[in-house]
């Protein structure tokens, strides 16, 4: 068997991302996380469109080309490269969408799964933005920092989580 034929080890993909958090605090002063990065793209792009926007000090804060909004950008960019990687090596293939979500959408299976993901990814860098965080920066992170708040927060992703997959696979 190669190391082609399955997926990576969730426990060695855990260590490795966990030491991440050394290079970050120690060359940019900064803790992981990911919900910025689209804020700095967003952004960017809008102010294409708008420079009035870039007056808005949220905004400056994400649109400049520091090292804390560039490693963060470079971070999802390599979390996404390296999810298509992982998925070729292994020869993973995703699961259909379910019918019920084809039907209530009114669409293609490969329709479907954009829209469900579009929304939940939509649900989720909102929820991250006003906890002030998100799962990779509060969990890794915060809780690395031994942050009550991130503690909370992780709680409460799970808690969240699991009453989300117990509901739509009618469990609850």
């Amino acid at each position: 068997m190669s190391p082609f034929d399955k997926a990576w080890s969730p426990y060695v993909a855990g260590i490795l991302i966990g030491l991440l958090q050394i290079p970050a605090f120690l060359m940019i002063e900064t803790a992981l996380g990911a919900s910025s990065s689209y804020v700095t793209v967003g952004a960017a792009f809008v102010g294409l469109f708008d420079s009035s926007l870039l007056n808005i000090d949220y905004v400056a804060r994400h649109i400049t080309a520091n090292a804390k909004n560039l490693w963060q950008v470079a971070l999802v960019a390599g979390i996404g490269l390296g999810a298509f990687v992982s998925m070729k090596m292994s020869g993973a293939v995703r699961a259909p969408i379910s019918p019920v979500w084809t039907k209530a959408l009114g669409t293609s299976s490969t329709g479907a799964r954009y829209a469900v993901a579009f929304v939940a990814g939509f649900l989720m860098l909102f929820g991250a933005r006003i906890a002030d965080g998100c799962t990779s920066g509060h969990g890794l992170s915060g809780m690395a920092q031994l942050s009550v708040g991130s503690t909370v927060a992780v709680a409460a992703m799970f808690t969240g989580g699991i009453a989300t997959a117990l509901l739509l696979l009618r469990r609850i």
